[in-house]
């Protein structure tokens, strides 16, 4: 794993001779529940794999794939070429899941969430059209708009996992007002109202020398980091609030896999800053960045 060495929550890509260039381990970093993956496969080439206790979130990020497993032979048609170029293919898989992923194009992108699952949920595909009518949802206003495409929401068949992809218009701020999801929380009546996740951010950008910033912090401060992640760079996420601010000249993609206690997104905001909800005027009109249309060009 190839920690920056200003920041002890950045990790940069580093490329194996099977085309893996992100490994982050739960083991590996101390943490209790998740784990992030990237890959790039060239024509031909297959990934081959048994999920064993975890579930699994494969994301297609660009390219297209062909998966085989016990629970169907699934094909990525009208897939998109890169991020910026529609929605989503994905697959949830259980635990105790051998399946085989082979490159259909010249390469293939993609990335993958696990964690500790049951045997509760079978596996399957979510196309493009099914992000689709889970709702693109746009958040925030002003220059604090993004768009948000659920892959695994709260809800969905799954055991623990969360997974959503999150688009931020060049100089737009995200995930802000900041929020925080460290400490599981009940009210008299027993509802949720914060769960305790660890989460990954996982950057991509409309051009190469694309960045963006993060601040992860906590209350009393033990945990205060600012990462400047790049293309194909991951923020770790293991406490504390979180917002990003999207370099002026760059949109920004990141896909955010979470696991935790609960498959929810209840979450405390920033009492400091809970003020700026209901002052934002308008949506930003360069939304959305990807719509399913695209998938079709």
């Amino acid at each position: 794993m190839n920690i920056d060495s200003k920041c002890k929550l950045l990790v940069h890509p580093k490329v194996d001779e099977n085309g893996t260039y992100h490994n982050i381990t739960s083991e590996e970093i101390g943490w209790k529940a998740l784990n992030f993956g990237a890959k790039v496969l060239k024509a031909g080439d297959s990934w081959k794999h048994n999920t064993g206790e975890d579930e699994m979130c494969i994301v297609l990020l660009g390219g297209k794939f062909s998966l085989s497993s016990k629970w169907g032979e699934w094909v990525t048609e009208n897939s998109r070429k890169d991020v910026f170029s529609g929605l989503p293919h994905a697959a949830y898989l259980p635990p105790n899941t051998e399946f085989t992923l082979t490159a259909l194009s010249e390469t293939v992108d993609f990335a993958f969430g696990y964690t500790k699952g049951e045997n509760r949920f079978d596996g399957y595909f979510i196309t493009p059209q099914k992000v689709n009518d889970y709702g693109i949802e746009f958040r925030g206003g002003d220059n604090a708009s993004r768009q948000i495409n659920s892959i695994l929401p709260p809800g969905a068949a799954c055991s623990k996992l969360v997974c959503v992809e999150v688009y931020t218009p060049s100089g737009n701020w995200s995930s802000f007002p900041a929020h925080k999801h460290d400490e599981r929380k009940v009210d008299e009546e027993g509802k949720l109202l914060e769960v305790e996740l660890e989460e990954i951010y996982f950057y991509k950008f409309n051009k190469p020398q694309g960045f963006a910033l993060q601040k992860v912090y906590t209350d009393n401060r033990d945990l205060d980091e600012v990462a400047e992640p790049h293309n194909n760079d991951a923020v770790l996420i293991p406490k504390g609030y979180h917002p990003v601010s999207a370099g002026h000249g760059y949109h920004t993609y990141y896909l955010n896999f979470l696991a935790g206690s609960d498959q929810s997104l209840a979450n405390t905001d920033d009492p400091d800053h809970k003020w700026i909800y209901g002052t934002w005027k308008t949506m930003d009109n360069r939304l959305p960045l990807v719509t399913l249309e695209m998938n079709n060009e």
